[in-house]
């Protein structure tokens, strides 16, 4: 029988199986599902666990004679056999489908790397999956990640927001390791159980050296060199160009807004108030609305979405060129504007 990782608590629930077979090539689903089985044959009675090492010359011989060991006093036990090439050979082959022909109550449990397609023909496999479960791991997809982060934040009791789930897909790309290490970080310093992308930046990406939100607000007071050296020293500490892209957007929409509502006859400090600036970063927010122009913003949004489409794949250029010309732009500002001011 074959099952899905996440089917397989629902099988144990309903059973423990004569043997089992976890394949895959993500190592932390592999482990999730042998320690479930292995929580299970405890549970089941199974109070000795006896691990064979098939790398060794003996190794298929030990699991031979560890099927043949009946005693009249012997203990249940979980007999455990990795096979990380996912290939078991000749010997293998024959070893698996001799321990399987035998009567016993030892639960057999193979943790082996990805299995082919040949192999899955083979009759050891055809063996397996007749005589108990196997398990299948496979990675989870780009577009998978976001709904696998969801569930697995869930279960650490928080709540996440679309943004917040692709800011931390992107962090991890696909290692579902880094990604669990991020559900822990969040755990422990996020002080709300609602994860937005700002709680993702400030608990996952923020670090003493570089800030995400340094880089705004050094951009923010006209500061363009010292916001490209930390646009750079962000880079160099593999910070992901979409994480910075929703940091810039994010403040050039709410230079958009606060200007719109301003031509509209609201008075600066008060579209500030409505929009939610934090009083002490009006002073920033206003030296940005001063530098900046409708023309401007206008060029900020189009630099915006030049870095999103280089860094999904379906626009020109590399991503941290267009990241250093829209921050560039952000601090200097509408350059006629300034000219004219200056004049």
């Amino acid at each position: 029988m074959q099952v899905k990782p996440e089917q397989l608590s629902r099988q144990l629930d309903a059973g423990l199986a004569r043997c089992y077979l976890v394949t895959g090539d993500e190592p932390l689903l592999v482990q999730e599902s042998a320690d479930a089985i292995r929580a299970a044959a405890r549970a089941a009675g199974c109070d000795e666990r006896e691990r064979i090492d098939t790398t060794t010359p003996a190794g298929w011989q030990d699991l031979l004679q560890s099927g043949g060991a009946l005693s009249l006093f012997a203990q249940r036990k979980l007999v455990e056999v990795h096979v990380p090439s996912g290939k078991p050979g000749t010997e293998g082959s024959k070893a698996l489908q001799a321990y399987l022909d035998r009567e016993g109550d030892d639960v057999l449990l193979i943790i082996a790397g990805k299995i082919d397609k040949s192999s899955r023909r083979g009759k050891w496999f055809n063996a397996l999956d007749q005589a108990g479960v196997v398990v299948t791991v496979w990675p989870v997809s780009p577009q998978e990640m976001p709904r696998w982060l969801q569930g697995r934040l869930q279960q650490a009791g928080l709540r996440a927001d679309r943004e917040a789930l692709q800011l931390l897909s992107e962090r991890v790309e696909g290692n579902l390791l880094a990604a669990m290490q991020e559900v822990e970080k969040l755990k422990l310093l996020a002080d709300s159980n609602d994860i937005t992308a700002q709680t993702v930046i400030e608990c996952v990406f923020d670090n003493a050296r570089y800030s995400v939100f340094g880089l705004i607000d050094k951009a923010l007071a006209g500061d363009a060199r010292g916001a490209l050296r930390t646009l750079r020293g962000l880079r160099a500490e593999a910070t992901a160009p979409p994480v910075l892209l929703w940091a810039i957007n994010r403040e050039v929409k709410l230079l958009a807004e606060i200007t719109d509502d301003i031509a509209r006859g609201t008075a600066a400090h008060s579209a500030m108030n409505q929009r939610g600036v934090w009083r002490n970063r009006t002073a920033l927010v206003q030296q940005g609305l001063d530098r900046h122009t409708p023309s401007s913003i206008a060029e900020l949004q189009s630099g915006c979405f030049a870095v999103d489409a280089s860094t999904k794949g379906f626009g020109p250029g590399d991503p941290w060129d267009h990241l250093e010309t829209v921050i560039v732009q952000l601090a200097l500002g509408d350059s006629s504007s300034n000219s004219r001011r200056r004049a």
